[in-house]
């Protein structure tokens, strides 16, 4: 009897977690959430640190660079507007938010279709694949859609954070 292949353990494992999170990721994209106090820090802090990684990975290629920072300033963009179109409420005790559907699902979409790709890149047509951290880096495309979703996540709890000041400092007596 022949071992499986150890890429197909991998995928056995990999596709699994990545459809829970996946799945958690849509639904907090577009639903009614309650605001953290500590999610929206986690991106400002994950999203940033993760730029700076690939940014330093891919600092010999200028192209990739520059479509990194492509998405970046798209994602940022898209933050404003996802932030216009998001109601806010205040409820005794809670601070809740929802954000824009078609948005967060246009975002989930986009960045399923990219995973599914880079798997069917992958396993399937067995392109020269470049392991770890340094294959990510090679591909402008997912460079362009990690940018496009780190800066709209960065802006986004950005801006979740700022509401929330507000609305503190409104409460406060003074």
């Amino acid at each position: 009897m022949n071992a499986p292949h150890p890429s197909l353990i991998s995928l056995l494992v990999v596709v699994p977690l990545v459809a829970w999170r996946v799945y958690a990721r849509f639904r907090r994209m577009v639903g009614r959430q309650a605001l953290s106090r500590y999610r929206p820090w986690v991106h400002l802090v994950m999203f940033p640190a993760l730029l700076v990684l690939l940014s330093w990975l891919a600092r010999a290629e200028l192209p990739r660079l520059v479509w990194l920072a492509a998405g970046v300033a798209c994602g940022v963009l898209l933050s404003v507007y996802g932030l216009k179109k998001t109601r806010f409420e205040v409820t005794p005790g809670r601070l809740y938010y929802t954000p824009h559907a078609p948005l967060g699902i246009a975002l989930s979409l986009l960045f399923v279709g990219r995973l599914a790709y880079r798997f069917l890149e992958v396993y399937v047509l067995e392109a020269d694949y470049v392991p770890g951290i340094t294959g990510f880096v090679h591909s402008p495309v997912t460079l362009s859609v990690f940018g496009l979703l780190a800066g709209y996540y960065v802006g986004y709890a950005a801006g979740l954070v700022r509401w929330r000041w507000r609305i503190l400092r409104r409460k406060q007596p003074g």
